[in-house]
């Protein structure tokens, strides 16, 4: 299989701050801790290393808790409790909860994450690393992810709800998009939007599909 690479540089999408920070450019060095580096994670992972007993316990508490109404994936189960070792780390993003993922951009922070997390793994052999996505649940700014483009047509959810996005009941959000012309293939999405939340049927849902598809 033939395999081309584009710089980030190429793109012509990234802000000069980033792709200066991605060059290690002396003038942003005073910003941030770590280099981007596979090396300098050891020094991350030194310096993380006093994270206490109990407040893993707590951790791997709650996250059960809060997968208990879930059919979780044994791979997801395991990397849960594996939170209570003091030689396990996580490695982090986040998102908007956008409705259908929103951007391309979720999909390929969420592989990037997980990518990143196998790395380490093979670069540092005696510690777990368990990739984590975090939902901006809390997030007010609804303009912000109450729609999608699909097909060159833009796909909107109205609500007069208010408050954490997180919160918001999706029950009625199908019946209020108009999906005319998008095809069969979306169906699949629709059965996520029947009930409950927009933190509950959303992100966790897709997530674990997600995670599943990567094992």
């Amino acid at each position: 299989m033939k395999v081309e690479k584009i710089g980030f540089g190429e793109i012509d999408t990234f802000s000069p701050i980033f792709l200066d920070y991605l060059a290690e450019k002396d003038a942003l060095k005073d910003f941030y801790n770590y280099s981007i580096q596979i090396d300098s994670f050891k020094e991350a992972i030194n310096e993380r290393s006093s994270f206490s007993d109990n407040h893993r316990q707590t951790l791997v508490k709650v996250l059960n808790e809060q997968y208990s109404s879930i059919d979780t994936p044994q791979a997801v189960t395991d990397n849960i409790n594996s939170l209570a070792d003091k030689n396990t780390f996580t490695v982090v993003t986040g998102h908007q909860l956008n409705i259908f993922t929103g951007p391309l951009y979720f999909i390929y922070k969420i592989v990037t994450t997980y990518k990143l997390a196998q790395k380490l793994k093979e670069s540092y052999p005696d510690y777990n690393f368990v990739p984590v996505y975090w939902m901006a649940s809390e997030d007010h700014d609804f303009a912000e992810i109450n729609h999608f483009n699909l097909f060159g047509k833009q796909i909107k959810w109205d609500s007069d709800q208010t408050g954490p996005v997180g919160r918001f009941s999706t029950q009625g959000m199908v019946n209020n998009l108009n999906l005319n012309g998008m095809g069969d293939e979306i169906e699949a999405f629709l059965e996520f939007y029947k009930k409950k939340t927009l933190s509950q049927k959303l992100t966790f849902r897709l997530l674990i599909i997600f995670l599943e598809k990567t094992e």
